[in-house]
């Protein structure tokens, strides 16, 4: 009757050291509960992903010596699984390694490699060919790596009838991520008639987010135990002679998924802040709803005293945005600090006068680039990081101003489209103290970038409730400006957004990293050439 603990970590790439010293923990707390093995995440010695660092041979080298310190330090406790860089004179692998007595009993290497999306494994890893069973407690189980589950090939039509199924992961979260999981591995119990344990990676790595969710899955394809979402957490699962039932010793709760979203925002602003050896942020807090957004994510994320917000008005910014502003400050408790620009503005524009670039859109920009320019000389001389405030549906079509609002070091809603900005407000307000951090009349008022008299995002683009569904299918879904008219929207809008998300490219290719959470998010998901002249 094996019990084997399925450790969901938080590693960092890299951190050789640090990541064999947490599962070294780890090990050993699983041993004292009673372990007979524990699992840990895909690539957990080197972190996930490691990219272009396997290219080096000392990184695979040193990554090879920490897997046996691991065995060595874990020499007296339980079983390890974890998921390491494997090499042999055919080439480089994503493997997962079998730990006991201090040694490494079995290497299995992954069959199945991804290579969409934000994946690149082919770049750097040889497939493996077969399979892998080891013996944890008496009981024979087959070793797996997560793209594996994906698919009916190997390495699971080699693991028919055996009563477990080891499957390790570094599946990064986007919403809907959860059931997609579930649903792949009910497939793979009901092929095989095995228990599957899916140990997850959690925590922030650059844009990617691991939101952990491990889970038990019997042969019938029921989830009977699941491990906390966006946090790190040691499911311990009690397997009756490997057949079942299995029993685990607590199941965590499936978040909705604006919650799910906001926490996956959270985590990933928290993680890449402090794995970067930041301790502070900073940035423009103008009382519009994207800037109080990423205020309330930066807080929730580091603390109140780990912010700190710049208010910026020129001649334009109404008296109301300054107001919500520093309500939104004082219900924070972060240092709130109202700089006027208004002057600056004056200076610019009689040097550039002369050039014709002090009216228009040139005029407009420019209050952008000078709060831009003040937040990076206080990110500078603070030593904070400097946070963009942008969010999907403005990088997506370009209203936004580069070496302005898009200056910073981290863009934490670069991938939340505007109409659920809307709806992360109104959770977040929800969950309080009292009325929540975000005030009322910050969700009610329309979106205004305040840059001249009167205006409003609408003067520009068309509602959000009508361009977010559009960018979602050009973006996301790839389809053609003819295929997203025939789904029911307007020619002329759908021609209008798809020529300003195909001229933005340049724009989003000098944007700061922010948190994936959409299936396609800008970036290594959606590489396009910045000259092109393929219609949309």
């Amino acid at each position: 009757m094996p019990r084997i603990a399925l450790g969901q970590l938080n590693t960092t790439v890299g951190d050789l050291d640090g990541n064999v010293a947490r599962m070294t923990e780890w090990t050993l707390r699983a041993a004292d509960a009673g372990a007979d093995a524990v699992c840990f995440p895909e690539l957990a010695i080197t972190g996930y992903p490691p990219e272009d660092l396997v290219l080096r041979p000392e990184f695979v080298r040193d990554g090879l010596a920490a897997l046996e310190a691991l065995a060595t330090a874990t020499a007296g406790a339980c079983d390890v699984i974890t998921g390491f860089v494997d090499r042999d004179e055919h080439g480089l692998y994503n493997a997962a390694a079998h730990l006991r007595g201090g040694q490494v009993r079995a290497r299995y290497h992954k069959c199945q490699l991804p290579n969409y999306g934000v994946f690149d494994e082919r770049r750097y890893f040889t497939p493996g060919t077969s399979g892998r069973r080891i013996t944890i407690g008496g009981t024979e189980a087959g070793l797996s790596i997560c793209e594996d589950a994906w698919h009916g090939g190997l390495p699971f039509i080699e693991y028919a009838g055996l009563p477990l199924i080891v499957n390790i992961n570094g599946s990064p979260y986007h919403h809907g991520k959860i059931g997609e999981r579930e649903d792949v591995l009910r497939a793979r119990a009901l092929e095989t008639g095995a228990w599957i344990l899916y140990v997850n990676a959690v925590g922030g790595q650059d844009e990617l987010v691991f939101d952990g969710g491990s889970m038990v899955m019997a042969p019938d394809g029921i989830v009977v135990g699941r491990a906390a979402m966006f946090e790190e957490d040691l499911l311990m699962v009690d397997m009756d002679g490997g057949s079942g039932p299995a029993t685990t010793d607590h199941t965590a709760a499936w978040p909705a998924e604006t919650e799910e979203v906001y926490r996956a925002l959270v985590l990933g602003t928290r993680d890449y802040v402090r794995k970067n050896g930041f301790e502070e942020v900073a940035l423009n807090l103008s009382g519009g709803i994207d800037s109080t957004l990423v205020a309330v994510i930066a807080t929730d994320a580091l603390g109140p005293g780990a912010v700190r917000v710049l208010a910026m008005p020129s001649v334009f910014s109404s008296p109301e945005s300054l107001a919500d502003a520093e309500d939104c400050a004082r219900r924070l408790g972060i240092r709130l600090d109202v700089v006027p620009i208004g002057g600056e503005v004056d200076a610019y524009e009689v040097s550039l006068r002369p050039l014709g670039a002090a009216d228009g859109l040139a005029a407009e920009n420019l209050q952008a680039r000078i709060r831009g320019t003040n937040l990076m000389a206080v990110s500078n001389a603070t030593g904070a990081m400097a946070l963009a405030t942008g969010n999907k549906s403005e990088y997506a079509v370009g209203y936004s101003t580069l070496y302005g609002d898009m200056a910073g070091g981290f863009a934490p809603i670069k991938d939340v489209p505007k109409t659920l900005v809307y709806e992360l407000c109104a959770w977040r307000n929800a969950q309080g103290p009292g009325e929540g951090p975000i005030p009322a009349r910050v969700i009610t008022k329309p979106p205004s970038a305040e840059l001249r008299p009167g205006q409003k995002d609408t003067d520009s683009l068309p509602p959000y409730d009508i361009l977010d569904p559009i960018i979602e299918r050009y973006v996301e879904d790839d389809l053609s400006a003819e295929e997203i008219v025939a789904a029911g929207h307007d020619a002329g809008t759908v021609a209008r957004v798809v020529a300003l998300i195909d001229r933005a490219e340049y724009k989003r290719r000098q944007a700061a990293p922010g948190v994936k959470i959409t299936p396609k998010a800008f970036g290594k998901d959606r590489r396009l050439p910045i000259t092109n002249r393929y219609p949309g």
